[in-house]
């Protein structure tokens, strides 16, 4: 993908296909609901994020109304269509929004309609539809997922009311494993050739779904659904650059000092001597990763080496640092490590370099906003806070993940 969120086609000659994701800013439910933080990440990054490393696109845009959601696209390497008040009302349906897009857009072909609210999407199902509409010559593709579920449907006749099973005998109850159960729209995306959206159809013609695993199919419509959602997100979800091996291999925390350990204030006695507050479930975080032989590197740009040691954290101190790159550098060639094999917190511009090298980047939720766009994680707390507990969980959560699927192998 280039600089402005395209990503190369497959040959000159191929329709174009673009990734849109409909994000309006108003919201019954949940205000801001496409960008509130889930797991570490804006609801509308987990989906810009698979879309882009699919590689299937030739190029991906958000459609919204709002400053703070386009603010959000382009940190995740998004084109922004503003659209227009009169197909941004509680009314307006996906179809109207896609139909302006499309008439602002005449060079797209084929549109992937991709639904923010579906944070476990993986690049791999992508490919898949990319691969039935492009070269099957289906007019729609859309998702699925497999139920189990006895179906029934209620009848009205005047004031009575009776019930219809629906497809199966009830006096012949299937066993689970016996029966192949019903599909149903997960809405995580619908693929649509612009002719035919163009006749005021989504789905139609040539039509046909794609069938996601039930584990990646999570919708986030109402607020009780949150806390579950970041739960499976943090179990199946897609964490790119993060993903599975990079995970396993993490060996070492390079952990900010000012602004990460602490809240970046500094105290002053009454004879000039430092004083720093830190708290203490972030040195819980840190011994719960040099339990599973993560070792810690604390690094500051101050001078702090004595008000550091009285904090008896037992962790490794680079202070006066000017180039944190360069330190960390040093380190690993030390430590025999790659690159890969760190995670890394911090919170300044100054971070940036390193945030974007290692194998899984965070930043505290007061980081700057530079840092912020760099990490792969956003904690919910504040640095000095808990926020190095937060990410140390997390760590270890992923981590977890990665033995326990691969033991199931």
């Amino acid at each position: 993908m280039d600089s402005s969120g395209a990503v190369a086609s497959a040959s000159p000659s191929s329709p174009h296909m673009c990734a849109l994701v409909l994000a309006r800013g108003g919201s019954k439910g949940i205000p801001l609901k496409n960008i509130k933080l889930l797991a570490g990440i804006p609801l509308l990054g987990w989906v810009l994020r698979a879309a882009r490393d699919s590689e299937v696109f030739d190029s991906i845009w958000v459609s919204t109304d709002h400053d703070e959601i386009e603010k959000v696209a382009k940190q995740f390497g998004a084109q922004v269509h503003r659209r227009s008040p009169e197909v941004s009302k509680d009314s307006t349906t996906s179809l109207e929004a896609i139909q302006e897009f499309l008439h602002k857009h005449s060079e797209v072909d084929i549109i992937g309609n991709i639904q923010a609210t579906s944070p476990c999407l993986h690049p791999d199902d992508l490919k898949e539809v990319a691969k039935m509409i492009r070269n099957k010559g289906y007019d729609s593709v859309f998702s699925v997922v497999r139920r189990h579920l006895f179906r029934w449907s209620e009848i009205k006749e005047g004031n009575e009311v009776t019930t219809l099973q629906g497809g199966l005998d009830p006096k012949r109850r299937p066993r689970r494993q016996d029966w192949d159960g019903e599909l149903y729209e997960n809405g995580s995306f619908y693929f649509a050739t612009k002719d035919l959206i163009k006749k005021g159809y989504l789905q139609g013609e040539k039509v046909m779904y794609y069938e996601m695993r039930a584990e990646h199919s999570v919708d986030i419509d109402v607020d009780i659904d949150w806390p579950i959602a970041e739960q499976r997100v943090l179990r199946y979800g897609y964490f790119g650059n993060t993903e599975k091996k990079q995970i396993k291999k993490v060996k070492l925390l390079v952990c900010i000092i000012d602004g990460c350990l602490t809240d970046g204030r500094i105290c002053l006695s009454e004879d000039q001597k430092e004083i720093i507050c830190y708290d203490v479930r972030d040195a819980i975080g840190i011994s719960l990763l040099k339990k599973r032989d993560i070792q810690v590197l604390l690094i500051s740009e101050r001078n702090c080496s004595k008000t550091i040691s009285a904090t008896k954290l037992d962790c490794e101190v680079e202070v006066s640092v000017t180039n944190k790159l360069q330190v960390v550098e040093d380190c690993l060639k030390k430590m025999n490590l790659s690159w890969k094999e760190v995670a890394y917190i911090g919170n300044e511009e100054s971070d940036v370099d390193c945030l974007k090298t290692v194998g899984i980047s965070c930043v505290p939720a007061d980081a700057c906003a530079a840092a912020k766009t760099s990490a792969s994680y956003i904690c919910k707390s504040n640095g000095g806070h808990g926020a190095i507990r937060e990410f140390a969980e997390h760590l270890l959560l992923l981590m977890d993940k990665v033995n326990s699927e691969e033991k199931r192998k």
